[in-house]
């Protein structure tokens, strides 16, 4: 990740290419949906504890699958708005059956 990133388009495409095992995925859709599971609870119950542990299930399943899945160095650490964007945005490409063809596109341009 020695280039800065300009665009978020060409950010994703790096961030795609960063998720290239499916268990990795798997663990982000599972961080995902956890981060939505904590926002529907603050919402219901009006808890804002429960925010901080979205963020933690989050995170840690992400972080879990880039250091022992992937092996590689999430992009949180330098792109933290544009990796939380990218989380959801793969997420709901892989729930509309798009992601294959968004990766394979993301793999023609790096």
């Amino acid at each position: 990740m020695a280039e800065r990133y300009r665009t978020y388009s060409a950010f994703f495409d790096f961030y795609l290419s960063e998720h290239g095992r499916p268990a990795t995925r798997a663990v982000h859709y599972l961080g995902s949906v956890c981060g939505i599971a904590a926002l529907v609870l603050t919402v219901s119950t009006g808890h804002l504890w429960w925010i901080a542990a979205g963020l933690v299930a989050g995170y840690g399943c992400a972080w879990i699958g880039h250091f022992f899945i992937e092996h590689n160095r999430p992009a949180t650490f330098k792109y933290p708005l544009w990796s939380f964007i990218g989380d959801y945005h793969m997420f709901c490409l892989w729930l509309t059956g798009q992601l294959p063809k968004r990766r394979a596109l993301a793999a023609s341009r790096l």
